[in-house]
């Protein structure tokens, strides 16, 4: 039975991670809370815990990146609309920064759903017991 309650809690770190869908940097916090509280059982909830806060650290480090490379796109055609006294509305800049914008958003979008199907994946093999390394992670905690 202890096993079972082992596999149970290395699930629960990574489902954890959901709580950043609740408040912000829940991602990061509650999987490290969990882990902080676990890891003294057994070296299996150490290295799940090590595995689900490295890979919230290292998305929450992509999407901000993602949303930094944003900006520039924004202040670039927030300032193309003001470019001269007469206002250009032949519809150019709207197509150039909504395509833009489309871009980043269906991005961002992307690396959400990648995000929740690893989480859901590193969840699943937890509960049977099995390791699971999440790919694209930076390991922050060794």
């Amino acid at each position: 039975m202890q096993h079972n309650n082992q596999n149970t809690n290395a699930f629960l770190i990574h489902i954890s991670a959901f709580a950043g869908y609740l408040f912000p940097l829940g991602s990061i916090i509650t999987p490290l809370i969990l882990w902080q509280t676990l890891k003294e059982r057994c070296t299996f909830l150490d290295e799940h815990g090590k595995e689900a806060v490295n890979f919230n650290i290292s998305f929450g480090l992509y999407i901000f990146i993602l949303s930094a490379s944003f900006i520039p796109f924004f202040f670039g055609n927030l300032f193309n609309c003001f470019n001269g006294i007469d206002f250009d509305f032949d519809g150019h800049h709207g197509f150039r920064s909504l395509f833009g914008f489309i871009g980043i958003a269906s991005l961002a979008g992307i690396i959400s759903l990648i995000k929740l199907a690893l989480i859901i994946i590193a969840a699943m093999k937890a509960n049977k017991g099995e390791m699971y390394h999440y790919p694209f992670t930076i390991k922050f905690i060794k």
